[in-house]
């Protein structure tokens, strides 16, 4: 089985990733088309220049190797995607090969949690409307992120269920630290997950985003269309 988590950024997308590789049947990795991202649209993120030199960097490669040989001989390959790495002309033919899981998230905690680390986001940075593009395009499972801090195992046994894989527990904890297939952004990103041992329990109440409300109006009415859809 060959799973293509379709998430935005900050978004448990690193502790699901890591959930899934906990498991002795999964190989995983780490978002494959950020550097073909970052080469083509020539932004300016943390770390770019690094990413581009130190990852495959060509999107037609990438694609390929998404159908490839799985790392380690395993049966399974978790691959953790953001949507808005799949620019205009990036292939996308390889996902109807996978199962498609898309994981959501209120855009009010997503607008924060990214403005902790980098500058105000648009909604471009955030992925709403690409992810809700993607959907449309390859179809699959649409899962909540908040429904998988308030019960994960319920919540997990639950996708497991739906895409025909047996759950693991395995999948509730993992080591904290940082992993090998990490991406080399991991150092500016991943500081939480890697104190992590486990799913965060369920959040408080959604945060203002008074500097960014328009975007927010932006954002959520995508979400919204999207959790209509949710297991």
């Amino acid at each position: 089985m060959r799973i293509a988590m379709w998430s935005g950024p900050r978004n448990l997308s690193t502790a699901m990733m890591y959930s899934f590789a906990n498991r002795e049947d999964f190989a995983a990795w780490d978002e494959p088309f950020y550097a073909p991202y970052l080469k083509a649209t020539g932004l300016d993120h943390p770390l770019a220049q690094e990413i581009i030199a130190s990852h495959e960097s060509d999107p037609i490669s990438v694609a390929n190797a998404c159908l490839g040989s799985i790392p380690d001989e395993k049966p399974h390959f978790y691959m953790k995607h953001m949507p808005h790495h799949m620019i205009d002309g990036f292939p996308l033919d390889w996902a109807s090969e996978c199962v498609n899981i898309h994981l959501i998230r209120h855009p009010a905690r997503v607008i924060a949690s990214y403005g902790r680390k980098r500058e105000q986001a648009t909604l471009s940075d955030i992925g709403f409307q690409q992810q809700f593009d993607v959907y449309e395009k390859v179809g699959g499972l649409i899962v909540d992120s908040a429904d998988i801090r308030a019960d994960p195992r319920s919540k997990l046994e639950q996708i497991c269920a739906e895409i025909g894989l047996e759950f693991d527990p395995a999948m509730l904890s993992w080591e904290a630290g940082p992993r090998r297939f990490d991406g080399v952004w991991a150092k500016h990103w991943y500081d939480a997950v890697h104190k992590s041992t486990g799913f965060a329990g369920a959040e408080g109440p959604l945060p203002d985003c008074e500097d960014q409300v328009e975007l927010l109006e932006q954002a959520l009415p995508i979400y919204e269309k999207l959790a209509k859809m949710k297991v």
